[in-house]
């Protein structure tokens, strides 16, 4: 894998982790004021963005638009499974796994190309 091929990945992997901080990151604090954590949040998107811009710039050269969009989708729920476990202290059903591997095996196609 190329680092053009790599880039796109790496850069979309950390704009999520910042975006998952921002639009749930605020749930551990459930008693501040709602335009308290609405203004934090847009502070950590306005990061986000300077993660996701470039990683769907440079990915375009390498990527279609439908497998970066499909690549972005597989990430986030990466990272908000983790997010979910790690920081809210949530559980990870079987039913979450089954889930999950079904949009994976959407992505499966997507990234496999034309059938027939």
């Amino acid at each position: 894998m190329t680092l053009a091929h790599l880039s796109p990945i790496l850069l979309l992997t950390v704009s999520n982790v910042f975006m998952t901080f921002a639009w749930y990151g605020h749930l551990k604090f459930p008693n501040k004021p709602l335009v308290a954590v609405i203004l934090v949040s847009w502070i950590i998107a306005f990061v986000e963005y300077c993660f996701a811009v470039p990683a769907n710039r440079y990915g375009h050269a390498v990527y279609s638009a439908a497998e970066l969009k499909t690549m972005q989708e597989v990430i986030t729920l990466c990272v908000f499974a983790l997010f979910s476990v790690l920081y809210l202290g949530e559980s990870f059903t079987i039913n979450h796994a089954v889930g999950f591997a079904l949009i994976g095996l959407g992505a499966f196609f997507i990234f496999r190309g034309p059938l027939g």
